[in-house]
């Protein structure tokens, strides 16, 4: 039988990775469709992208699938073939990243969720076969000449707040489940007005536009194929974007350059930066901006705290991380915890 998940560590695999002479690329793709048996798919879909050598983070549901993966490009044909040999994914959009140098991803992880993206949704009546119109890069500028047009920006803070659309309106929620109501209410009123929603890779705003027709707006669409689509497509085009900054992303490289604007702060100190990065304290882990000099400074960790835990023999380390004293060291990207978590360890 063959094996359908990995035994081998993550440092051994990120070494090998690394070690590679043959080049990858990044590669993103979601598709909403009914799959009656996710675990027999996605044990099938294991197998087959292992041969391949491809690596990356897969979700699979009863409404679809949701994935992140690098893959080898001398495989990405076959990998292309396999996927457009599944009668619903045939010709699906693939979004090939534009910042990348393929080593975003060390090891393949399939898993079966109950939602590809958790909505927080319980109203039996909701369906995704209705869902906002998509626009491409030149539909969206064209939208965006008129002043009446909203754009809502359906990512996290820590997502918006080193790139984003101009005008682009915030949902300030930590999760996509209370961002969905969140939308309507701040909605209210501009039924009638065209709405575009846009996020990461085209999933999450998919969502949001079935669920703000579901709630009886008019005319809703959503960016297709998201930012990493947009990106693709404004630089293929030659045209002048419209995002501004980085757009944050789900894989080692945390980040793709849109335009050269910086428009974060570095949580540390204040100046201009927008490099993510999590805390090396593995107690802790904390995904904050940091800039260069502040990473010298404070060892790559979020706070003087961590990096006394790092000076600690390995057996305290772990003591820490598994016992009651890790108490603000928890990782937490709520945008409610990180800042004053910041500003009271670093005073």
């Amino acid at each position: 039988m063959a094996l359908l998940h990995n035994r081998v560590s993550n440092e051994e695999l990120k070494k090998r990775m690394y070690e590679e002479n043959f080049h990858r690329t990044t590669i993103s793709f979601y598709c909403y469709f009914p799959i009656q048996n996710p675990q027999e798919f996605r044990d099938s879909l294991y197998k087959k992208l292992n041969t391949l050598q491809v690596f990356g983070r897969i979700y699979v549901a009863k409404e679809g699938i949701n994935a992140q993966v690098s893959v080898p490009l001398h495989n990405l044909e076959a990998f292309r073939n396999h996927l457009y040999a599944i009668p619903a994914l045939n010709g699906l959009r693939l979004n090939i990243a534009v910042d990348d140098d393929g080593k975003s991803f060390w090891v393949l992880r399939i898993k079966v969720r109950e939602k590809i993206v958790a909505d927080g949704i319980t109203d039996p009546a909701f369906s995704m076969e209705r869902k906002g119109k998509y626009v491409n890069a030149t539909q969206m500028h064209e939208l965006l000449k008129d002043p009446a047009t909203i754009v809502i920006d359906m990512r996290n803070h820590y997502e918006y707040e080193v790139g984003h659309f101009a005008n682009a309106i915030e949902v300030p929620s930590d999760t996509f489940r209370e961002q969905l109501p969140m939308a309507v209410d701040m909605m209210q009123g501009n039924e009638e007005k065209n709405i575009i929603m846009y996020c990461t890779g085209g999933i999450r705003c998919e969502k949001a536009s079935a669920y703000m027709l579901h709630k009886g707006f008019k005319n809703v669409f959503h960016l297709e194929g998201g930012i990493i689509n947009y990106a693709r497509q404004v630089k293929e085009q030659q045209m002048e974007p419209k995002f501004i900054g980085k757009n944050f992303v789900f894989d080692e490289r945390l980040g793709e350059r849109i335009t050269d604007d910086v428009i974060a702060q570095c949580h540390q100190c204040g100046k201009p930066c927008d490099h993510h990065t999590n805390c090396l304290n593995d107690g802790c882990h904390l995904l904050f901006i940091q800039c260069e000099e502040c990473a010298k400074e404070y060892n790559r960790c979020c706070s003087r705290e961590c990096m006394d835990t790092l000076h600690l023999p390995l057996e305290r380390q772990k003591e820490i991380r598994r016992g009651v004293e890790n108490g603000q060291n928890i990782f937490n990207k709520s945008k409610t915890r990180l800042r004053p978590r910041l500003k009271a360890i670093n005073r």
